[in-house]
């Protein structure tokens, strides 16, 4: 930008939020009728209050690997116990860490809330870029809304866990107790993400210490307290007597990577705090490095420690829908002569109940930021209200509160279904995955010709092709396990309907396209700011109806009637990485 550039009313938000003036385009995009709007191209409305620690603190904390290992234990407990665990999730990590090395880079060149739907819409070009955009936006938000129901159902069983252990001989499990305390968790986080938006960067960093801390603290009483550990033999060698799937070892193997992959499969939630971020392009790779990286580090040795806490396998096989997890810190705490050691489980228990109540403040937060993402570019229905952002409370509310709406739908599931959490946790695989592989699948196919050439501080470069290659065949692979009924010979109650759920998401997604999107969907404002036709030497693209973008120069761009400026390169400030020109 021109050095002479008086900074408008929105920089000096942005500066205040956090950001240098030197550092203006870590966030300044263009120029619109005088004021400054973001990569998306929109004018920040959301305070940029998150700083790296603050983004490590909720990236870590929404990621929970331990936690979600040992809260979804249920998920892999019956494909070859604590072998199937183990080493599922040292398969999950390592396809996981391609999926997260295409989000890091794409989260660096284009650092929007919209996340996956905005690098979509980008990596597919002027011509295919609007409809695959849609698609994913929508794919990738109900898959989080799985993860979200999900996540309140740990957290529900938690809460029941904790009080069963002072009342084992009068307690009944009901799956109604779960719902209601489902409820009360779910609203309880939205109440704080709409009022308490500006200390939630504080409380991420207090979710980070019971991560980190309290994983520590865990793993150090379940290895120390046993009056006897389990044998290297279970533990490492026992998967053939532990398969209680029916299906052959190395198919009931890979169905169990389910586990494993829910454990880490939160790559993409911080990529929508993109505009909350004073230096996005440089801390969203960071923070995807250090979630995956070290949550894998906490899981494995947490995994490890608790496979050697098992005394009794059979107790663990209560059902999908149940919490397992408690009754394996009730037998490493157990006194010599057997007995309940109920102030040391109720203590590890509080350990993830607090950890988890800040991920579900997290989880709500990230939901909540894709639906007002989707809803700024006219892609849901009443977007005119659910693109509403109180600024004074910094928070979209109308868009948290539909998420919590939908999440209180979802959260009924379990009461008719005794496979339900697998559901829930598998769709929220499968989704989440499909909308990370439509970019990857763009950019393969159009040999990353639109993914900007100066993304910031992280760049796959020559590895970027085989990366996103790799990636987009271990999400077909998995994702087609992952719709296997979880045993044989299945029943109508314990089928897995995955598949049910990703064509009934696909379809709706398709229904809405054809009433609405087809004649009313301009797609998203990135488009104006990134697709240049592929190159930049000035000449006007088609990339949606009614919608033109010219390739160079400070011109005003015809946007759904918003006048939209961009710089010429030639005229960037030396050593700018600019962002917004391929």
């Amino acid at each position: 930008m021109d050095s002479s550039h008086q900074p408008s009313v929105d920089e000096k938000r942005s500066v205040r939020a956090g950001g240098r003036p030197e550092d203006r385009d870590e966030i300044v995009a263009a120029v619109e009728n005088g004021v400054v709007v973001n990569a998306s191209g929109y004018r920040d409305q959301l305070d940029r209050q998150y700083s790296l620690l603050g983004l490590a603190g909720i990236a870590i904390t929404i990621d929970n690997a331990w936690i979600a290992l040992g809260s979804s234990i249920s998920v892999s407990i019956l494909n070859g116990g604590p072998p199937g665990l183990i080493f599922g999730l040292i398969v999950a990590v390592f396809y996981y860490s391609f999926i997260g090395a295409g989000l890091a880079e794409l989260a660096s060149a284009i650092p929007t809330a919209g996340g996956v739907y905005h690098w979509a819409t980008i990596a597919g070009g002027p011509k295919y870029g609007r409809i695959l955009g849609f698609f994913t936006g929508w794919i990738n938000f109900y898959g989080w809304m799985f993860d979200l129901a999900a996540l309140m159902q740990i957290t529900a069983n938690i809460c029941i866990s904790m009080y069963s252990v002072y009342h084992q001989t009068t307690y009944t499990y009901e799956p109604w107790q779960v719902y209601i305390t489902y409820l009360l968790v779910l609203w309880l986080s939205t109440a704080v993400v709409i009022f308490a938006n500006r200390v939630i960067p504080h409380t991420q960093k207090i979710g980070m210490f019971f991560v980190i801390v309290g994983g520590i603290i865990t793993i150090i009483v379940i290895s120390a307290m046993p009056k006897r550990h389990a044998s290297d033999y279970f533990v490492w060698k026992s998967f053939t007597e532990n398969n209680l799937t029916g299906w052959p070892g190395g198919l009931a193997f890979l169905l169990g990577v389910l586990n494993g992959a829910f454990t880490v499969g939160t790559p993409d939630a911080i990529t929508h705090m993109a505009e909350e971020l004073p230096h996005p392009k440089k801390d969203l790779p960071k923070a995807i490095g250090l979630q995956i990286g070290l949550g894998f580090l906490y899981a494995f040795c947490f995994a490890i420690a608790l496979c050697y806490a098992i005394t009794d396998l059979d107790a663990l096989q209560g059902g999908f829908n149940t919490y397992p997890l408690a009754n394996i810190y009730a037998q490493a705490t157990a006194h010599a002569d057997g007995t309940t050691n109920h102030g040391a489980t109720f203590g590890l228990l509080f350990i993830i109940l607090c950890s988890s109540l800040l991920c579900c403040v997290g989880t709500v937060l990230a939901n909540s930021r894709i639906y007002w993402a989707l809803a700024r570019d006219n892609a849901v229905p009443l977007s005119p209200l659910f693109s509403r952002v109180n600024e004074t409370l910094s928070c979209p509310i109308p868009a948290t509160l539909f998420v919590a709406t939908i999440a209180s739908a979802l959260g009924a599931i379990p009461l008719g279904s005794p496979t339900a959490f697998l559901n829930l946790t598998g769709s929220f695989i499968i989704l989440t995955t499909t909308s990370y592989a439509i970019p990857f699948a763009a950019n393969i196919l159009t040999r990353r010709r639109y993914l900007p050439s100066a993304p910031g501080s992280f760049r796959l470069g020559k590895f970027g092709t085989p990366i996103n290659i790799l990636a987009v065949l271990f999400i077909v692979l998995f994702n087609a396990l992952f719709c296997f009924p979880y045993d044989y010979p299945t029943t109508t109650e314990s089928m897995n309907y995955n598949s049910v759920i990703l064509v009934g998401v696909v379809a709706l997604t398709a229904l809405w396209w054809v009433v609405h999107a087809r004649r009313n969907y301009p797609g998203p404002r990135v488009m104006a700011l990134y697709i240049h036709g592929g190159d930049i030497t000035g000449e006007r693209v088609q990339v949606s109806e009614g919608v033109e973008a010219p390739g160079s120069g400070l011109e005003q761009e015809g946007y759904g009637g918003v006048g939209v400026f961009r710089e010429k390169p030639q005229e960037k400030k030396k050593g700018s990485d600019g962002g917004i020109l391929p």
